[in-house]
């Protein structure tokens, strides 16, 4: 659901938070997560539809150029 940072929260084993406001919808996250956690259409945020299978590897959230993810352990 949405939260305080302003976006959306996805949670499993780790904590996986999309601000909506900063995202630009590039698709990078997407492109780079290894275990395949976003589902993103075109010309929206992405969502981490399998936030339970999320390794915690922090790759969407180094390479964002908007600094609009943010990933936590939980």
């Amino acid at each position: 659901g949405d939260n305080l940072y302003g976006g959306m929260t996805m949670e499993g084993k780790f904590l996986i938070k999309i601000n909506t406001k900063f995202c630009k919808q590039c698709g990078i996250c997407s492109a780079l997560c290894p275990k395949q956690v976003f589902d993103q259409e075109v010309g929206k945020p992405p969502v981490a539809a399998r936030a339970d299978v999320c390794i915690g590897c922090k790759m969407c959230a180094m390479r964002c150029p908007d600094f609009a993810i943010d990933v936590e352990g939980k």
